[in-house]
């Protein structure tokens, strides 16, 4: 009975984490570069919008919006892209937050909120004038994209200053805040504005250094972007 019990906990142990949501979803692959670059074995169960399937009882009690990401780790479930990708370097590979020195992990902490709160918010209606609504049958708002090209190209200005300074954006070493960039980075490829990094030689060998990763091809092959 005791061996038993033993294989029992050696197997859930191993037992893989599930990460709901469709990879169509940046979202959802921010949180693949990170589960992989963390080396997490994990298995992908998309999540039907079609029939409402993120609606119902069983997703809603993996997050209670109603939205995914959503990852189970045995009981636990944990939901928000951002939140789930610290959860799985911490447990995995604590080294992408740089846990334990406290001036390097600072500096993880403020390029994944400057992610968060600069880059993405400035991105993010590019790519839905670009492709999203396109993909709905509508028409892309020009001028929506042209003023958060603007303010993307402010954030772009900041990010090529860092990096003159760094390999890295927290520093010459690889975090979770340069991952946390590669689900909604690889789909501006997809857009007319692909070559915006061109103007910015220090973003540009950054990003050429983290498509080289497996993780990101990883979520590349997921996701493969098409103009």
């Amino acid at each position: 009975m005791i061996r038993f019990l033993r294989e029992f906990h050696k197997r859930s142990a191993m037992a893989p984490v599930k990460l709901y949501g469709a990879t169509m979803s940046w979202n959802v692959t921010r949180c693949v570069a990170a589960l992989e670059e963390a080396g997490v074995e994990y298995e992908l169960v998309p999540v039907d919008f079609g029939t409402g399937e993120h609606k119902g009882p069983e997703h809603l009690a993996r997050n209670p919006f109603g939205q995914v990401p959503a990852l189970q780790d045995g009981d636990m479930y944990i939901f928000e892209s951002r939140a789930i990708c610290k959860y799985a370097c911490r447990k995995n590979k604590p080294e992408l937050l740089k846990e334990g020195n406290l001036k390097e992990s600072a500096m993880v902490d403020v390029w994944i909120e400057v992610e968060s709160n600069q880059y993405t918010p400035a991105l993010r209606p590019i790519l839905f004038e670009c492709i999203i609504h396109p993909m709905m049958g509508g028409a892309t708002d020009k001028k929506v994209v042209e003023d958060n090209l603007v303010k993307l190209k402010t954030v772009l200005d900041v990010y090529e200053t860092r990096l003159t300074e760094s390999k890295y954006l927290a520093g010459d070493f690889l975090s979770l805040a340069d991952l946390n960039h590669v689900s909604t980075t690889l789909c501006l490829g997809a857009t007319p504005h692909a070559s915006l990094f061109e103007a910015y030689p220090h973003v540009k060998a950054w990003w050429t250094d983290l498509l080289a990763r497996p993780s990101v091809q990883k979520v590349y092959s997921l996701i493969k972007p098409s103009s």
